[in-house]
Parts: structure tokens; C-alpha cells; sequence
């Protein structure tokens, strides 16, 4: 079988993805991405990660804004762009008009005016700011108030799961190469949210605080007329990202916890017909949702745990609990403890978790009826008198920082995570690793001595914490919320997969588990309704099948110290085995990484040259070949690398 092209082999669509333009002015400079602003830098150092003027809609969604007469003038000492943008849907539309100026003097202006002809439902339609967390998480800031008070404060480093600052009109902070930064705010009051909640690498600032009511309407003829204006002061210290990245592994920092993988009801069938390779994943635990609300049932359940042992699999069961009062909750609990008693008990670990803890409740809003979680818990331990009670959050980790389990009377506290509530760009998704440190040092404070568990977790979303269900994705594209995203497919996808299990092993977690076995977060091709280009029609294994089976042989194994920022272009684990040191690396991006040994070693490699050879082979990772010198891997690739002496 040929090789597929190389988007395919990447990112597993071939959707073009335009370059962005870059606007300069002096040592300003920033992307212009649809009318607005990413990775504002002022001598190649970030100080902002995006400003944008954005509409939303009653659920939250963000509309794609018609763009009209968008015109771009630049010279030596600024730059100016001017646009039209039509927001429209249900039969309302605001228009708007905006402005960008910058300077080299560092003054950046974006200017938005809008009105309504026929009034306009929105949750939020204004300025968004982000400022990055690398360098700047629990960072010194000057809080400008609406009432004009001064206030020093720091950028929460623990994730904050709320709003960690309010009413504000500016805020001043220094970047980690020492530039002054200035962000003016008008037009309305901001209010800031921490946005690791949702693994974005970012602190969200926001028009309109949430205390006020939404969604709300902008009357017609009613004017939003917002500015922000930034400056940048000083020079920058930080030093360029250059040369090769040293992979030097140092002292032992803990062991390499077990992996699993998750399994749908309605996956069961297509990985019950792979089992011979599910079985060569050598997963240690299999996480079997059941959800009686989707119609799960004694033989849904009897029919996952039957490919769970199949494939050898230790089955752990992840039940959403429907009823929200005590009584009902503890009737359903005892009853599906009935259950499992029919199967023959055959669940270790049993998670359990109230189906409206699915969705996302908003600071300030009321919180769902639901049933209390000590009984909860009580409950589940008596109806599976045998297993470790297991509890949290099935959808994110916002959830689990919103609604604190009771940890003390739990064996394990679970969540878990998707890089693409937000956004669904490349770029977003790889930067969500940069959050995942925060997330681990915050659950752990959480869980309070208790073992936590992430997961499963994939690039796409398994529900939507605002809305009714996540997308189903039949053009095959990048978008936020995507269920089904084609990057699971591609060698992005693997090394996603590869830094997520290097992070939160290096936080701690006691076992983590992600995607599927097959379907939209599968580890291999199967027959279904969603896109799956060049394996649709022969099956094959996705690359993040060889990751996970590498890294899953490393269980118990003591993990070596790396010391790779989550920022940086690749990711890796390093463990001791009794062959040596074993290194698992990969390429964060799309283009070439430069790698140095601290030894010869033996490696064997995945990227696009050897795409469709992997995906026949379970065990290409297998066959290691000498290497000495630097290792220059392509991009996204994955390396396995056996150091000699």
C-alpha cells in the first residue's frame, strides 16, 4: 500500500490551512487570522496571545462573520487594517465595523463599532484578550479597576475556577523576557477567566461579566463601540528558540503508571472484530462507559466487558447516573450493582458520576439538581462491596475544579480533558500541553492525598459541556468540538497523544487512560459512518496505536528526569529498562527537529516516508536500527530510541 499524502499522513484530512499574514511595524508584530489578532510579539517575544472582537451566540457558539472590503496598509512605521463583518442567524444580523493600528513605537489600537437593524440575541459580543501562561502563571500584575483603584496581584499559578479577576479596565504585566505590557480595556467592563480549566494555554479576559444576565439583547440601533489598546514597553531579554533539543535524561522522578484505553456500547462490535490487535495494544485497563440515558443495558455492558477481556484488559466501569434525588440515585445504584453481579463482579474500578455534573455550569449560575455525593458514594460502595470507588468528573476537569468531590471517602478521583472546547486549530491543540502541568498540580490539591486518575481523553470532545452533543465533523475538518477529529488519524494525533501521557505522568497521575478502541477516538480503522480518509476500505492502525503500545510496555518502569518545557517543539518520556535507557520522543510540529544523543543508540522511527508500512504492522516499533549523530525527525514524527551504555 503507497503511502497517503502528506495532510493525510499529518493530520488525517486534506483541508488547506492558509498561511496566516503577519503584520509588522518595526519590532511589532502580530498574525491576522479572520479580522483578528494572534501571537501579538514585539521583537519576536509573545506578549499577547490573541485579541479579538468576537460575536457569540445564546449557546455559546461563535459566529464565523461574513468579511467584506478588508483592506491592509503597511510601511516602515505602522500598519492599518479596516474591515466590514456581518454576524447573522435566526433572522438577526450585526454588522460591525473595526480597525487595527500599530506602531513601532509598541501601540497597538483595535477599534470595534457595531450595530443592530433588527436586534440581536447574543451571549457576548465585544473583546476577547488573551494573555499567555508560559513565563507569566503566577506572574506579578497590576489590576486597574472600573472605580479606578490600583490593585498588585499575581496571575493565579493554581487554576482558579472561576474568575480570578473582575471589574477591571486594565492590566499591566511584565513578560518573562522583561517587557512591560499594558492592556487598556473600554467600551464596557472585563472580567478574566482562567482558561487552563479547559487545557487552553491561556487567561481569557471578556466583555461582559457573567453576572449579568444571558443570554441579552442588543436593541436595534443600539451602538457596542469597544477599544482596547496595548503597549509595549522595554526590551526583550528572552532568548531565541534555536539549535537542536537536547534529550539528556537525568535523575529517576517516579514510575511509569498504566495506561488503558476507553470503549463506547456503540463501538462494541467493531472492536469486538478487532480484538487480535486490541490484544496487541496490550492496554492494562479498559474504561466502559455506560450511560442508561442512551439506552445502555445488562447486554451492552455484558458485551464490553467480553472485549475487554478479549483482549486482556482489566474492565472499569464508568456509569452515568441518570436520577438526581438521593433516593432515585441510590435505587439506580443498587440496581446496576445487580448488574454487575449477573456479569459475575467482573469491574476492579467503578466510577461514578450524576448525569448533569455532564455539562458546564457557569460561574454565577444555579447548579443542576443532582444527588448528593457522599451518598452517592456510599451507595456505589455498597452495591460493589469488591471494587475501588472511583469518582469526579466524565466530562472536564472545569467540572471537577467547579464541584469538588468529597475525596476522603473516594479510592480514586477521575476527569478528564479535550484541547478543542475552545478552539480546533493545530496550534491550539498542541498549545493545550502547555496547561496540562497546571492541571495536575491543581487535581492533585483536589484529590488531597487521594490517587487520581486521567481520562479517557482524545483530541476530540465525548460531550459538550454547553450544548446538547459535539459535532459530528461529516466534512472532515478542524473545528472546535468535534467528536469525530481527523487529527486522531494522523501522526499529530500520535504525538498529541505521546506529550498528553508525558505530561500527566510527570504530574502524577496513578493511571491514564485515552481515545477508544475504535470509532472517532480509536486507535485503529474500522467500519463506520464518519470520514476516514485512505484507511476507509482497507482498516490499519492509526499511528497513535504505536504509541500506545510502546509506552504501555513501559509500565512500572522507573521514568528519568527530561526536563522539556510543554512549550517546546517536541515531547518525550525516558525510562530505565533492563535493556537501558528507553526514550520515546516526539516532533510537536509540523516542520523538522533537530535531536542530539547523549550516546549511539538504536532507534526505529514512524513519520509520513513509513505511514502505510506502520499501519500494517503492529510491531514497527520493534525493530530498532544503529544510529549515531543527531536525529533530525520530520514533522510530527515519532521515535523510539534505545540509548547504548
Amino acid at each position: 500500500m503507497q503511502n497517503p499524502s502528506r495532510a493525510i499522513a499529518l493530520y488525517g484530512t486534506e483541508e488547506d490551512v492558509p498561511a496566516p499574514r503577519i503584520l509588522r511595524a518595526g519590532k511589532l508584530s502580530a498574525e491576522l487570522e479572520a479580522g483578528n489578532l494572534r501571537y501579538i510579539r514585539w521583537d519576536g517575544e509573545e506578549v499577547l496571545r490573541a485579541v479579538s472582537f468576537i460575536v457569540r451566540d445564546r449557546d455559546w457558539g461563535t459566529y464565523a462573520p461574513e468579511i467584506s472590503n478588508l483592506t491592509v496598509e503597511e510601511s516602515a512605521e505602522s500598519f492599518k487594517v479596516s474591515l466590514n463583518a456581518v454576524a447573522q442567524g435566526q433572522g438577526e444580523s450585526f454588522a460591525y465595523d473595526a480597525e487595527i493600528k500599530g506602531r513601532t513605537d509598541g501601540t497597538l489600537i483595535f477599534h470595534g463599532r457595531g450595530t443592530t437593524p433588527t436586534g440581536f440575541e447574543t451571549n457576548r459580543t465585544g473583546f476577547v484578550i488573551l494573555h499567555p501562561i508560559d513565563g507569566v502563571a503566577g506572574a506579578p500584575v497590576t489590576i486597574e479597576h472600573t472605580d479606578g483603584r490600583v490593585v498588585e496581584d499575581h496571575f493565579p499559578k493554581i487554576i482558579d475556577p472561576v474568575q480570578p479577576m473582575m471589574d477591571l479596565r486594565a492590566l499591566s504585566h511584565h513578560t518573562p523576557g522583561g517587557l512591560a505590557v499594558k492592556v487598556l480595556m473600554e467600551g464596557d467592563t472585563y472580567e478574566m477567566e482562567d482558561q487552563r480549566n479547559w487545557t487552553d494555554a491561556s487567561y481569557k479576559t471578556y466583555v461582559r461579566p457573567l453576572a449579568r444576565p444571558w443570554p441579552y439583547q442588543i436593541a436595534p440601533g443600539e451602538v457596542v463601540d469597544q477599544t482596547i489598546t496595548v503597549s509595549i514597553n522595554g526590551e526583550s531579554g528572552e532568548e531565541a528558540e534555536t539549535g537542536a533539543v537536547n534529550l539528556v535524561p537525568g535523575a529517576t522522578v517516579g514510575a511509569m503508571p498504566p495506561l488503558g484505553i476507553g470503549l463506547r456500547p456503540e463501538n462494541t462490535a467493531t472492536a469486538a472484530a478487532a480484538t487480535d490487535a486490541l490484544k496487541a495494544l496490550g492496554s492494562h485497563y479498559m474504561v466502559l462507559h455506560h450511560d442508561p440515558r442512551a439506552g445502555h443495558d445488562q447486554a451492552s455492558l455484558q458485551a464490553m466487558v467480553d472485549v475487554a477481556h478479549a483482549i486482556g484488559a482489566e474492565p472499569w466501569l464508568e456509569a452515568v447516573i441518570e436520577n438526581t434525588s438521593d433516593e432515585g440515585a441510590h435505587d439506580e445504584i443498587v440496581a446496576l450493582g445487580q448488574i454487575a453481579a449477573n456479569l459475575g463482579n467482573p469491574f476492579a474500578t467503578v466510577l461514578v458520576s450524576p448525569a448533569p455534573d455532564l455539562k458546564c455550569t457557569l460561574p454565577g449560575s444555579v447548579w443542576p439538581d443532582a444527588p448528593d455525593a457522599r451518598a452517592l458514594y456510599d451507595a456505589t460502595r455498597s452495591a460493589f462491596p469488591h471494587a475501588r470507588i472511583g469518582g469526579g468528573m466524565f466530562s472536564y476537569f472545569t467540572e471537577l475544579n467547579r464541584k469538588r468531590p468529597p475525596s476522603d471517602v473516594l479510592d480514586l478521583v477521575s476527569f478528564t480533558t479535550s484541547p478543542m472546547v475552545h478552539a480546533g486549530d493545530d496550534r491550539s491543540v498542541m498549545e493545550s500541553r502547555e496547561a496540562h502541568g497546571a492541571i495536575a498540580a491543581s487535581v492533585t490539591g483536589i484529590a488531597d492525598g487521594t490517587p487520581w486518575a486521567v481520562g479517557p481523553s482524545a483530541i476530540g470532545i465525548r460531550d459538550n459541556p454547553y450544548g446538547a452533543s459535539a459535532k459530528d465533523n461529516p466534512d472532515n475538518i478542524r473545528q472546535a468540538m468535534n467528536r469525530n477529529d481527523p487529527r486522531q488519524r494522523g501522526l499529530m494525533g500520535a504525538a498529541w497523544t505521546l506529550g498528553y501521557i508525558a505530561d500527566f505522568a510527570e504530574g502524577g497521575a496513578s493511571a491514564i487512560a485515552m481515545g477508544g478502541a475504535t470509532g472517532p477516538f480509536g486507535v485503529l480503522s474500522a467500519p463506520g459512518d464518519d470520514p476516514d480518509p485512505w484507511f476507509e476500505g482497507n482498516g490499519g492502525l492509526y499511528p497513535v496505536f504505536h504509541v500506545l503500545r510502546g509506552l504501555t510496555r513501559l509500565n512500572g518502569m522507573q521514568r528519568l528526569a527530561l526536563d522539556l518545557p510543554a512549550s517546546g517543539p517536541v515531547a518525550a518520556i525516558a525510562t530505565q529498562t533492563e535493556d537501558g535507557i528507553e526514550i520515546w520522543v516526539a516532533n510537536t510540529r509540523p516542520e523538522k527537529a533537530e535531536i542530539t544523543l547523549p550516546a549511539a543508540a538504536q532507534i526505529a522511527v514512524l513519520d509520513a516516508s513509513n505511514f502505510a508500512a506502520a499501519a500494517e504492522n503492529p510491531n514497527h516499533f520493534d525493530a530498532l536500527a544503529d544510529h549515531q549523530g543527531a536525529l533530525a525527525l520530520d514533522g510530527f514524527a515519532i521515535a523510539r530510541i534505545l540509548l547504548k551504555g
